[in-house]
């Protein structure tokens, strides 16, 4: 078993009558970004970022009573968001909630003030993660996806500029196994190919979504191995 570390803030706001403790990395992260394309929702990593993102979905995994908050949103534009298209590319932060939180959207904008303020103290810490969180290809039952009454899921809001996911603990497991496998992928197809922005030649990257999410209006999220951009 390895053990997977992340440098995390953790800070604790009242919103109303309601205590909200919100998990942060310690460390901006700066090549870690994330985009609404109006077709699919973009997240572009390098290797670092790729692997603390993976932890943080697995540690949102493990903190039913917490909020991971990714701010992401000023990251800058990285290479990949060049597609072939004509795109408006809208970045967006992101927050990670279990659903038995059951965190109102709309109270993200007052809690992020209140972090965002430099009154607010920010107790730092060392998270820790056995790489046993991650759940192999063959635990996942593919088949039950398509189960309207399938419970495992991530609902889809945007709300003040930031994708919020709600889901169960399986339900961050499953999508954190592709920012590692990007984040490990990666850098050996970037040593040995050209790398082209949106695709060509090396273009490492995953796809998860979950059938009938959200009634249909929810989008797929497309995780992409992009180089170092912002070091």
């Amino acid at each position: 078993m390895t053990i997977m570390r992340v440098k995390i803030a953790i800070q604790r706001v009242r919103v109303g009558a309601t205590e909200y403790r919100v998990i942060r990395p310690a460390e901006p992260l700066a090549n870690g970004a994330l985009f609404d394309n109006g077709r699919w929702y973009s997240m572009n990593v390098d290797r670092e970022d790729g692997r603390r993102i993976g932890a943080l979905w697995l540690l949102a995994a493990r903190s039913p009573r917490s909020l991971v908050y990714l701010p992401i949103r000023a990251t800058p534009d990285c290479p990949s968001i060049d597609h072939y298209w004509p795109t408006e590319d809208r970045p967006l932060d992101l927050v990670l909630v279990h659903h038995s939180l059951q965190f109102p959207p709309s109270r993200w904008k007052e809690v992020r003030r209140r972090i965002s303020s430099a009154k607010c103290p920010r107790e730092l810490r060392t998270a820790s993660v056995p790489d046993t969180d991650l759940p192999a290809d063959d635990e996942i039952d593919y088949r039950a996806l398509n189960y309207r009454d399938n419970r495992d899921v991530l609902r889809q809001r945007v709300h003040a500029e930031t994708l919020i996911l709600t889901g169960s603990a399986p339900a961050f497991r499953q999508p954190a196994r592709h920012f590692f496998a990007v984040a490990k992928e990666g850098p050996p197809a970037a040593a040995t190919s050209l790398y082209l922005a949106g695709g060509c030649n090396y273009h490492v990257c995953r796809y998860f979504y979950w059938p009938h999410l959200d009634e249909g209006d929810g989008q797929e999220i497309h995780v992409e191995y992009s180089p170092s951009w912002a070091r």
